[in-house]
């Protein structure tokens, strides 16, 4: 590994292993917060609630952010303000300045999230990022499943505040290296073979000047290097005139951002979360159905908005990639189902077989155990049986750890919950590593953080679809609604978890072995300006 992407690596796989850490942690906490700020349930709930509502509404604009401003700096920023507000939170008097401090730190969460996947995009040719992605996703189940064992132990020894000081230091440690870590030069785009937004252009091939110059290659960075624009003239075969880069905070650069979009985007997404967030809740589903049709609305005016944006927050090639919006798919209906059957999991050992919840956990730990394990191996099966394979695979591995938990009733012992959650593991793991690498591979590096804005969406997403699945369903059966055998929330997650095979069935064939691109020589100066045929 290089010594330049050694930082990058770093910064990523600790940034997000700290956001997975923080949020397993905090459950734990919560009772003994409620307590020593004499706070109501409801006022709990929203420590929760409100950091995923920011997180959710701005992952995509942060991503954006960072396509335009640098992924580091936006990254920086993000952890240092991570590791303000959880300082913030561990010294705050009361629950409203907790919940105000949480929602700040979800919106430095969703500045530090895309940026962990836009960095690996920059740094790593298209065919090295199985690797680091690999690093990562073992990273966050690691972290997610020490974050209660480790929370549990820090509540009972110093109290819920010093939970909250557990980030602190790794948060401000990476956001200081990225900090002093040096940008890369531009270079022409690496992906510009990979790309499939390049073949579905007929004008990169009828066009014999982009074949005799290789320097018209799309730069890497979108923001150093924007596209080309035609003079006002009009005229065939007019010269093109390259756009000035825009200022941040300048009119041209505020446009570019798309504003509107953003806002319109920031409110559907906050709407649709706290809906199904509210919808999990007892006597919330009324509430949650209305913030749902709101999200559906203002989603509506989003897709009239970017069709007619010059310069949309989410770009037409990103989404008419099926790749990307297959992988997608994937990590949307494998969060939801993996989350879900968690959620009926633990109340069936708790409130059923009456374990303690470290009994549970232990029961539950193949889970973690296998996404750690398994994650190193996810690059190699990519590049021997492909995405495809590999991604179907561990759809059907899922599907199979939902469909057994489903089948257990109040007999079952630790063998039978021990294997589904090797299983469940083994595929979230598997379809985690896959379709990300192909979400983040396939989109164009100038769209990078955007691309990484929707991955972290539907991972967001998801869970709170899985969860709300669940709870209306639970609440449907309530005599013997915990019960997974005689329940109907488990067979629903069986269904969900299975649309996870025809969207892995959606991705590419083969893994993409191209190599990087050599690096075109620089025109000599004075040479002739571009000119579109």
């Amino acid at each position: 590994m290089s010594a330049r992407r050694a930082p990058v690596l770093a910064c990523s796989v600790v940034g997000a292993a700290v956001v997975a850490l923080d949020g397993t942690v905090l459950t734990v906490a919560q009772p003994a917060l409620q307590r020593d700020l004499h706070a109501d349930i409801g006022q709990v709930q929203w420590t929760s609630t409100g950091y995923l509502v920011a997180v959710a509404s701005l992952l995509v604009f942060a991503g954006r952010l960072g396509d335009r401003y640098g992924h580091r700096r936006v990254f920086a920023l993000g952890a240092l303000g991570f590791a303000a507000a959880s300082t913030g939170i561990a010294l705050a008097p009361g629950i409203g300045t907790v919940i105000a401090l949480r929602v700040l730190q979800g919106v430095c969460g969703a500045l530090l999230q895309p940026a962990t996947l836009g960095m690996l995009r920059t740094a790593y040719p298209p065919d090295r990022l199985g690797t680091p992605i690999a690093v990562r996703t073992a990273a966050i189940g690691l972290a997610a499943a020490a974050g209660p064992l480790i929370g549990g132990a820090l509540v009972s020894a110093y109290g819920w505040r010093s939970v909250f000081l557990l980030g602190v230091p790794p948060t401000l440690a990476i956001g200081l290296l990225a900090l002093a870590t040096r940008e890369r030069p531009t270079e022409p785009n690496r992906s510009y073979a990979a790309n499939p937004s390049h073949e579905q252009n007929p004008s990169h091939q009828r066009n014999p000047s982009r074949e005799q110059n290789p320097s018209h290659e799309p730069s890497r960075s979108y923001a150093a290097n924007p596209p080309r624009e035609p003079s006002r003239s009009g005229a065939p075969g007019a010269r093109y005139r390259t756009a000035p880069a825009a200022r941040p905070g300048s009119a041209g650069g505020l446009s570019a951002l798309d504003p509107v979009g953003a806002l319109l985007l920031a409110v559907t997404l906050g709407l649709l979360v706290h809906g199904l967030v509210e919808a999990a809740r007892p006597g919330g589903a009324p509430t949650g159905l209305l913030a749902v049709a709101g999200a559906v609305a203002t989603g509506a005016f989003l897709a009239r908005h970017q069709r007619r944006a010059a310069h949309p927050l989410l770009p037409p090639e990103l989404l008419r990639s099926l790749p990307v919006v297959a992988g997608l798919a994937v990590l949307l209906a494998a969060s939801a189902a993996l989350f879900g059957s968690l959620f009926v999991a633990t109340y069936f050992l708790q409130d059923v077989q009456g374990l303690d919840p470290l009994g549970c956990a232990l029961r539950v730990l193949p889970l973690a155990v296998l996404m750690v394990l398994g994650a190193p191996l996810c690059p190699p099966l990519q590049r021997r049986f492909g995405p495809r394979r590999t991604a179907t695979a561990g759809a059907a591995l899922l599907t199979l750890g939902v469909l057994l938990l489903a089948r257990l009733d109040t007999t079952a012992g630790a063998a039978a919950v021990g294997v589904s959650a090797a299983l469940l593991g083994a595929g979230f793991v598997t379809l985690m590593v896959t379709a990300t690498s192909v979400v983040v591979h396939r989109a164009p590096e100038a769209h990078a953080g955007v691309a990484g804005g929707l991955q972290q969406t539907v991972m967001n997403i998801g869970p709170a679809l899985g969860v709300a699945t669940a709870t209306l369903l639970l609440a449907l059966v309530p005599d013997g609604g915990f019960v997974p055998s005689r329940g109907a929330a488990l067979p629903a997650l069986v269904l969900i978890a299975a649309l996870a095979v025809p969207a892995a069935l959606a991705l590419p064939r083969a893994a993409d072995r191209r190599r990087t691109r050599p690096e075109p020589p620089s025109p000599r100066a004075g040479g002739p300006a571009c000119v579109r045929s």
